[in-house]
């Protein structure tokens, strides 16, 4: 079977494996503040050229921006959350 380089259109859904539900590549494409979510590569490679296509797409500093920076831990994200919720709440008292 010869794949695509093109993107499927918004009926052809896929599950999100962070959000646990179908989305289309339309949302991953912009899922990161309008970049593409950083999975985008590992979810659509088996279903179309997604690499070539978005090397295409975006420019290099976008491409940069959107896979090769280091990620963030789980552990890491969720001290930064903690952070934020008792500044939040100190302002409020």
């Amino acid at each position: 079977m010869k794949r695509e380089s093109s993107p499927p259109g918004d009926d052809y859904m896929i599950r999100c494996p962070r959000l646990g539900h179908q989305i289309a590549f339309s949302f991953c494409r912009i899922e990161n503040k309008g970049l593409p979510c950083f999975k985008t590569l590992d979810c659509w490679y088996s279903h179309f050229l997604v690499e070539e296509y978005l090397r295409e797409e975006l420019k290099p500093e976008e491409w940069e921006k959107a896979f090769t920076k280091p990620k963030t831990t789980k552990m890491a994200s969720l001290l930064e959350l903690i952070e934020q919720a008792k500044k939040r709440t100190a302002k409020e008292s």
